[in-house]
């Protein structure tokens, strides 16, 4: 494995190495922040948009990771920010003992994810005890919407119950 790597690394046009740091990077984030591999994968680094934590934003350069047959930003791809964007803002504002997982994901593909960043934002619908329903919205670098979805998460304690 290790031969493939670097021949990889030596022989491989750009792209492929760049895939090869962006492991590297998904390694790196999941033993600093106990991350999903995918966030490391996808550089996400979040912040929240308003003063009541209200909403929350992602912004990240497009990498080849991202790119379908295509040389746009694969559906799956907004899918996941999406959902990442609205189960880290749910997550956050959640107490320790509790945690929330999509239970349902509803999307719309707008336009082509083109240029070189993209942000997913998140913000709240409607917030019960258990179930709550949210937005989210995938921008390109010139602030064309490019996909919108919804999502409903279930909110769990850590023992299961709830």
């Amino acid at each position: 494995m290790l031969d493939e790597l670097k021949n990889i690394w030596s022989d491989g046009n750009e792209e492929e190495r760049r895939i090869l740091e962006l492991a590297v990077a998904a390694i790196h984030q999941k033993r600093e922040r106990n991350s999903a591999f995918i966030s490391g994968f996808l550089g996400l680094k979040g912040e929240f948009i308003d003063e009541e934590r209200q909403s929350y934003r992602f912004e990240l350069p497009l990498t080849p990771f991202m790119h379908n047959s295509g040389g746009v930003v694969h559906g799956g791809i907004l899918a996941i920010l999406i959902d990442s964007a609205m189960g880290s803002l749910i997550n956050r504002s959640l107490p320790p003992d509790q945690y929330a997982v999509t239970t349902e994901l509803k999307l719309n593909y707008l336009l082509p994810g083109k240029g070189e960043r993209l942000r997913a934002e998140a913000s709240f619908l409607h917030r019960g005890h258990t179930l709550v329903v949210m937005e989210g919205s995938v921008y390109d670098d010139r602030d064309r919407r490019v996909a919108h979805g919804t999502g409903t998460f279930i909110v769990l304690t850590r023992n299961g119950r709830k």
